[in-house]
């Protein structure tokens, strides 16, 4: 029972109304009628249909590419329906549809219809988007595979062309780096001046990096953290941002907690 609503869906696209001589009215209807058994197949005369929907057309004055293939799906859906019940009596039982593998069958088609219509519709896309890049793939024609010396012409002197792959033989002049300062600082040396403020007492890090540049001041930080790991100093800092306080450790080893930078 839910495969018949998603028919009749589908059979929307099929606008049909027919007056036979056993049904008068719309297509989808007639189809629904036989999937209940409602309607005998064998009673409906498909050609009358396929007139209706030649008609049909031709009343519309245009042709829905969409709709059409719907139309001839279904016709040939119901021809071979038909034309299995139409076989002698032992085959007819092995051949014979219930509505239920009848609706089944009809929507089946229907779904590969729809699939490959939509296939079609994605390559005409994609050929459509790629039309500005696609290539020639075969060679030349054979009047374009060879040219006569005569045509040619020089775009350039000889002369400037032969300088400009000289210029190119010359090794560059070496880059002058002179001006550029290297800074040179170690962690000794850090550490030497460290423990020279330590010997005064407490002093605040701005102070041990001042007019440093960045190098500098990365490697004071490693030396700081070196002395702090074997318990010769230890800071504080009040707030972030603040100003960080070196001082002497007091007990020879402090512990990381204890610092709030």
């Amino acid at each position: 029972m839910s495969q018949k609503p998603a028919i009749r869906r589908s059979l929307r696209l099929v606008d049909l109304e027919l007056d036979l001589e056993i049904f008068n009215g719309p297509f989808d209807l007639l189809l629904t009628l036989i999937l209940r058994e409602e309607v005998d197949l064998l009673e409906v005369d498909l050609a009358d249909i396929v007139i209706s929907y030649i008609d049909h057309l031709e009343a519309r004055g245009e042709l829905d590419l969409e709709a059409a293939t719907e139309f001839l799906v279904l016709i040939a859906a119901l021809l071979e329906l038909k034309s299995r019940l139409m076989l002698p009596g032992e085959e007819l039982e092995e051949l014979e549809l219930d509505p239920g593998q009848a609706a089944t069958e009809l929507v089946e088609r229907l779904l590969d219809a729809h699939r490959y219509r939509g296939a079609g519709a994605q390559l005409a896309d994609d050929l459509r988007a790629q039309a500005g890049y696609r290539f020639r793939s075969a060679p030349l024609p054979e009047s374009l595979r060879r040219a006569a010396l005569s045509d040619a012409t020089a775009s350039y002197e000889p002369a400037l062309l032969a300088a400009a792959i000289g210029r190119l033989l010359e090794l560059p002049p070496e880059v002058d780096v002179r001006h550029i300062s290297v800074p040179k600082v170690t962690v000794a040396d850090r550490l030497v001046h460290l423990r020279r403020l330590l010997r005064r007492g407490a002093f605040d890090f701005e102070e041990a990096v001042t007019g440093a540049d960045r190098v500098t001041v990365a490697v004071t930080i490693y030396s700081l953290l070196e002395l702090y790991k074997q318990g010769e100093l230890t800071w504080a800092q009040s707030e972030p941002f603040g100003p960080i306080e070196v001082r002497p450790a007091a007990d020879g080893h402090t512990k990381l907690g204890s610092a709030a930078a």
